[in-house]
This record gives structure tokens, sequence and C-alpha cells, in this order.
């Protein structure tokens, strides 16, 4: 029989946990360190960066959760992330990030983070084959989130209209002539 405390909670836990501070990671679970094809004690010390496809896309979540975090604290997002850490050519997959920071004045002070692997639910490659982009990724994440090509500008620091640019490639490298298309096969595929 399993001793249930906060410790076998978190190792236990369906989903990959992460206790973070200042970026780095303090802790995880054996489910995350699974996840990203890794032995947890690879990954504990090393900055979260490891987990992304670029430091770009690491410094973009870490703007994106500062404008973004609730007055609790609490954010949440699904984002490209690399599993291998370390391997560029390590495969890139769908997840589903909520997480906590202790103090929402520093929100990368301490924080704790699950990540749920949505790669059987959503592939990253378009139909056709093509990899998105970075922005690409970024612009599907938000508009599968229901945001407008205005909030996903606010979001990510651009124009509306450099918003546009990276739909309107979305659109032609899935094959849909709509938002709501596109959104559907991001989605369901």
């Amino acid at each position: 029989m399993v001793r249930l405390d906060y410790r076998a909670a978190f190792e236990l836990a369906p989903i990959g946990l992460v206790l973070s501070r200042r970026r780095m990671i303090v802790d995880c679970n054996h489910e995350l360190a699974a996840m990203f094809l890794r032995a947890r004690d690879e990954l504990i010390g090393q900055s979260l960066q490891i987990l992304y496809p670029s430091a770009a896309q690491f410094e973009r979540t870490g703007d994106r959760i500062t404008l973004n975090l609730d007055r609790r604290g609490r954010y949440s997002d699904e984002r490209i992330m690399r599993r291998e850490p370390g391997n560029s050519n390590g495969e890139l997959f769908w997840c589903h990030v909520i997480g906590r920071a202790l103090d929402p004045v520093s929100p990368h002070d301490a924080g704790i983070w699950s990540f749920e692997d949505l790669s059987t639910l959503r592939p990253v490659l378009a139909e056709s084959g093509v990899a998105l982009t970075g922005r690409e990724r970024d612009v599907a994440a938000l508009l599968i989130e229901g945001h407008t090509s205005r909030q996903i500008g606010v979001v990510l620091g651009l124009s509306h209209r450099t918003v546009e640019v990276y739909r309107s490639s979305l659109l032609r490298k899935y094959g849909t002539t709509s938002t709501s298309e596109l959104v559907d096969k991001l989605v369901n595929r």
C-alpha cells in the first residue's frame, strides 16, 4: 500500500509536474521526465529553456506569462515543447501547461507547473507535412484559445497585420479557407 503524502501525490500525479525557481527546475516528477525522454535527475537544476524548441520561444513564453498572469498568479496555455532536452533534433509536441506563480508580482521567482502531452490529439506538422515556424506555433496556440488577431498581437507584441500574415500562412499550410476551419483542424486532427 502506498503511503499518501505530498511527495507521493507529486510523484504519482498522472501529468508532468515541475517546481521552479527563477525559471530553473527545482524538482519534477517522473511523469514529466518520461514525457521529455530524460531521467528526472538530468532535468533537476536545469533551466526550463531546455524543454523549448528555441531560446526565443522560451523568452516569448516568459514574457507572455508575465503579461497574462491572473491576480491569483495563475496562467495556462498550449504550446510546443521539445522532447529530449538538449537534442536540437528532438521531437516537437503540443503541450497544455497550467501553472501558478507563488508571487504574482514576481511570476518567475517560484512556481508550480503542470504539463500535459497533447501529441496524440494534435500533431505539430501541418497536413502538408511542412513544419510550422515558432511564430506560427505561437499564433496557432492563441487561435485555438479563441483570440482575435488584435488580441494575439497584444499578447505576442506584434501588430495585428503581422498576426494576419502568420494566420494566412497557417491557412495555406493546413489547406483551409477560414479561421474556424483552421482551428477545427488544429484541435481535431
